[in-house]
């Protein structure tokens, strides 16, 4: 097997708190910096980003937090970060135990004793390991359970069940939704609505996972959710998006970046329009034109500049990243805070690829983004 190639975190976008984010300076970071995390670095396999702190996951098992909240903990095979409160999955007590997942409040430090604490069983510890095998990180099934049977939700009630027929293989969770990806390749939505977000067409919420028919028969390997959109990923690396597009997040025409469109170009991407057309739309109560899409209630197929395939995708409160299979990295949405990593603080309604990473010859493997930040682990692209 080849050696596997040890890569870098970069990190950009808002670090009002203090996050870990390059140099930290001031409010924002508006280019990728190397993360500089004390005594993690590039042992760093996997971030875990709320909007006030984040939470660092190291190669040796020590979460460390940044931001409002700070403290470390040792033995931990998984960390999620919400401003409620702080998961983390821990090697169980005594030889022959099985993990113990932890809630924390973010501000606790990881002193004390946790709000509560349950073992589970550790099912899911091997697909996780063949699932990053390779690329300097590994999966992070939280705040999917191991074992698939459960999840954790920062509202109460914490702990929630799914239905056995629900053979969960990701689960993310927006402000008011949540995406389930099976092991079939099929996605769920459910929760609130109100901004298309489920994908099913309308503005209700739905308060149990249901199949999203539009992509029924599509084999996804990727889900991510956002503030108030959805994104998925195919496994032939086609990219869909839907709900909320206030932002351009998802990187479909939208009325308040309409007015800029002269000032920020996608010349650089090599894209020619903002993206493919879609019928069926939400429009805007204010009477946007329909060439301008507010809501998107159902998925959009999009097509990425140079007719690139995803791989991966994250999504922030309203920004969208996505890495292609050649390494490279595109932001769209909301850049108020610099988290679309272009050396500026402007929104954009079309995918735009983030030079950085080109220039200092990087390949982009994975991107974790937070609500107002983005997270990228690369490695030195091979010479041919």
């Amino acid at each position: 097997m080849a050696e596997e190639r040890r890569g870098s975190w970069f990190g950009f976008g808002f670090c009002g708190f203090g996050q870990a984010l390059g140099s930290g300076r001031g409010r924002q970071v508006t280019s990728p910096e190397p993360l500089r995390a004390a005594g993690t670095d590039a042992e760093v396999c996997s971030v875990s980003a709320s909007w006030s702190y984040t939470a660092f996951l190291s190669r040796a098992g020590q979460v460390q937090l940044s931001g409002s909240a700070r403290g470390a903990a040792e033995g931990c095979r998984d960390a999620w970060a919400s401003e409620t409160l702080l998961v983390v999955l821990r090697d169980g007590r005594g030889p022959g135990a099985g993990a113990e997942l932890q809630a924390w409040a973010p501000g606790s430090a990881l002193c004390g004793e946790p709000l509560w604490a349950q073992t589970v069983v550790p099912e899911a510890q091997r697909e996780d390991r063949e699932d990053g095998e390779g690329d300097g990180t590994r999966a992070r099934p939280l705040p999917l359970l191991p074992g698939a049977r459960a999840y954790v939700s920062p509202l109460s009630p914490l702990y929630r069940p799914l239905a056995p027929e629900l053979r969960a293989r990701r689960l993310e969770l927006g402000t008011e939704h949540a995406l389930l990806l099976d092991e079939a390749g099929q996605v769920y939505s459910w929760g609130g609505g109100r901004h298309g977000q489920l994908g099913h067409g309308t503005l209700e919420a739905e308060p149990e996972p249901r199949l999203l028919e539009a992509l029924q028969g599509l084999p996804m390997a990727e889900v991510a959710a956002g503030g108030w959109h959805s994104v998925c990923v195919s496994e032939t690396g086609d990219v869909y998006t839907w709900g909320w597009n206030e932002s351009g997040q998802l990187a479909l025409p939208t009325r308040s970046l309409a007015e800029d469109r002269e000032t920020v170009t996608g010349e650089t991407t090599g894209l020619s329009g903002h993206g493919p057309g879609v019928t069926g739309t939400t429009g805007d109560e204010g009477g946007a034109p329909a060439s301008c899409i507010a809501l998107q209630p159902f998925p959009a197929l999009l097509d990425l500049p140079l007719g690139s395939d995803a791989v991966k995708a994250s999504c922030g409160s309203r920004h969208t990243a996505v890495v292609t299979r050649a390494g490279e990295l595109y932001t769209w949405g909301w850049g108020k805070y610099g988290q679309l990593g272009h050396g500026d603080t402007t929104s954009r309604d079309w995918p735009c690829r983030v030079e950085y990473f080109v220039d200092k010859q990087l390949q982009a493997v994975a991107v974790s983004c937070g609500p107002w930040n983005t997270y990228v682990y690369a490695v030195q692209r091979e010479t041919s």
